[in-house]
């Protein structure tokens, strides 16, 4: 959800170029969740070919934010990151009911929407 509302603000915010959206979990499931894929629908997203996958020590080392959705990175952050981690404390959309997964999904493009505003000010 937060990468597909990511690459869209950063599309319609003219920073695409700027910004690169690294997305990946540390305990990935093995696809989109159905909920998860009809709530995005909603919004205009079809993730239906999108595969979750593992994201890297090596990634986040290189990153200047890191934003988890209610899980601890810390056991593939490496003691070199220099970043900022911000912990979002999200419950898991992929096992909510529809309504559930929506609320979340509101709340996920607002925080976006908000993270966007703060970092792309000075771009």
């Amino acid at each position: 959800m937060a990468t597909a509302f990511a690459e869209r603000e950063a599309e319609e915010r003219g920073v695409k170029d700027e910004v690169e959206i690294i997305t990946g979990g540390t305990r990935p499931a093995d696809e989109v969740h159905g909920v998860v894929a009809e709530v995005m629908t909603e919004e205009g997203f079809d993730l239906t070919e999108r595969t979750p996958r593992e994201v890297t020590a090596e990634e986040l080392a290189e990153a200047e934010y890191i934003v988890t959705m209610g899980c601890d990175a810390t056991d593939v952050c490496p003691a070199t990151f220099a970043g900022e981690s911000r912990d979002w404390a999200l419950d898991d959309p992929g096992e909510a009911t529809h309504d559930e997964a929506r609320e979340i999904c509101d709340e996920v493009r607002r925080r976006v929407t908000a993270l966007f505003d703060e970092v792309t000010k000075d771009v």
